[in-house]
């Protein structure tokens, strides 16, 4: 581990943030009067992305942001590419320091690299030992590491529990959200007893199954149920209390179509509730315990896909849509602290493929516009770079990927102190 530069930069007084955009101006949005000011915090020739927007991309105090590093781009991963993890300090020149590295990631989610809620200096991400994937966890401040036997996805705020679906079932239902190197031991099995959903408890890593794919396909109608759908679970994310947890339940069709379930349930697996059981979920986040903000459609007389707030009820309680004909209704969802901005994306648009993040205010329903970051057309299907949005927590930044020319995908940083 090459923890050392890193560890002194922990160590050291910060520098005072108002001097960032100074250290850097490498710009990267297009007609830069109209948004924000932007830069490039990784640079060529190694490509550099961070992926889902619902991970802790930035530590506590907004200065060190995590990316993954790789040196090939437009094809998918093999089981023995090998991917570095880095920091970026944001106050030394966007200076990268390299954490490690993995066999064990894909191109739309990396990882699962993330700083652990609740710590200053506790990073971990997913990697491949052997015939077994595991997690690696990494104390910035001392360099001591340790493994759990057992890959996650999403953390508990106290950092102690992790929940994770089946990576290798992922990977063969959905390309390019598993990991390879190792097959499905069930792919024969259109609903195994024997995985699903893992909490895996970080301090002592041990592991259990709390929801099988047998048990939540025989759970509640099924939309559209026909033989040979294989059920997998994919984007789990627990409450911002810990008291429960979304995942998407996943049915594949022969004909490589699916339809999707959000369900939410204690930690233990226990109370499951079906919010939206129409089989038309996509990208959500928790608003507070009570309320998730998802993509759906056919609700509130809207036959199309929008931004709607479920209650964590089944059926979704009372549903409203959020943002009608302003808000982009495809695109990957966060609120900023408070509670008063979302942060959201588009896919390309234009003969240009542009993509657009963009802010929306709730109580003013205005959209403010962040940049507009061209995706060529190699940029397609399973190593597409989504932008997925970051927020750091103090709510200055975001940080995005895209693309540069002649330099792959890096990662961008937006400044949007003046606007919220």
């Amino acid at each position: 581990m090459h923890v050392n530069s890193t560890r002194r930069q922990f160590l050291q007084s910060a520098v005072s943030t108002a001097a960032v955009l100074a250290v850097g101006q490498r710009v990267s949005a297009k007609g830069t009067a109209a948004y924000p000011p932007t830069r490039v915090i990784t640079q060529g020739p190694k490509h550099h992305w961070f992926g889902y927007y619902d991970k802790l991309q930035f530590d506590p105090t907004s200065r060190f942001v995590l990316g993954m590093e790789v040196d090939f781009e437009h094809r998918s991963p093999r089981a023995d590419d090998v991917i570095k993890v880095g920091v970026i300090d944001l106050q030394d020149n966007d200076r990268w320091s390299e954490l490690g590295q993995t066999t064990a990631w894909n191109w739309q989610q990396g990882c699962m690299l993330q700083w652990i809620p609740g710590t200053q200096q506790k990073v971990l991400w997913n990697d491949r030992d052997g015939d077994r994937f595991v997690c690696h966890i990494l104390d910035l401040e001392t360099g001591a590491t340790r493994t759990v036997p057992h890959p996650i996805y999403s953390l508990s705020p106290d950092g102690k529990t992790a929940v994770t679906p089946d990576f290798r079932r992922i990977a063969d239902v959905r390309p390019g959200y598993g990991y390879t190197g190792l097959a499905d031991p069930f792919k024969d099995d259109l609903a195994p007893e024997e995985t699903g959903i893992f909490r895996v408890d970080l301090e002592t890593g041990k592991s259990e199954l709390i929801i099988s794919l047998a048990q939540i396909a025989e759970l509640g109608d099924i939309p559209n149920a026909q033989p040979g759908i294989k059920h997998y679970f994919n984007h789990l994310l627990f409450s911002p209390d810990g008291s429960r947890f979304i995942a998407l339940h996943r049915w594949r069709y022969p004909n490589g179509k699916r339809l999707t379930r959000m369900i939410t349930a204690n930690p233990d697996g226990s109370d499951i509730r079906i919010v939206i059981p129409n089989g038309y979920a996509s990208h959500f986040i928790w608003r507070d315990p009570e309320h998730i903000l998802s993509q759906s459609k056919e609700y509130q007389g809207n036959p199309n896909w929008g931004n709607f707030l479920f209650e964590d009820v089944d059926g979704g309680g009372d549903v409203q849509e959020v943002g009608h004909g302003v808000l982009n209704g495809n695109g990957h969802l966060s609120y900023l602290p408070g509670n008063e901005w979302l942060l959201n994306d588009t896919y390309p648009q234009g003969p240009n493929r542009l993509q657009t993040p963009h802010l929306y205010h709730l109580a003013d329903r205005k959209r403010v516009d962040l940049g507009q970051f061209p995706l060529p057309k190699e940029y397609t299907g399973e190593w597409r770079v989504d932008t997925h949005p970051r927020v750091s927590p103090d709510s200055r930044y975001v940080c995005i990927d895209a693309p540069v020319e002649n330099q792959g995908r890096q990662m961008h940083l937006i400044d949007i102190s003046d606007i919220v």
